[in-house]
C-alpha cells in the first residue's frame, strides 16, 4: 500500500530544443522545490540536450 503523503512524485523530462518529453523521473518535492534541469540525449534532435522539469 502507498503512504498517505508521499514526498516524491513522478516527474517528466522535456528537451529544450525540441520539446519533447523523453524521460521521466522521481524527485522529492519537499526537499528540491525548484525545477531540475539534467543534460541528456535527446533522440529527435540526436545530441545532448538540456532536458528541464516540466508541470
Amino acid at each position: 500500500m502507498a503512504k498517505k503523503a508521499e514526498a516524491r512524485g513522478i516527474i517528466h523530462l522535456e528537451c529544450t530544443g525540441c520539446k519533447e518529453r523523453n524521460y521521466t523521473t522521481t524527485k522529492n518535492r519537499k526537499n528540491d522545490t525548484q525545477r531540475l534541469e539534467l543534460r541528456k540525449y535527446c533522440p529527435r534532435c540526436r545530441v545532448h540536450q538540456p532536458h528541464r522539469e516540466t508541470k
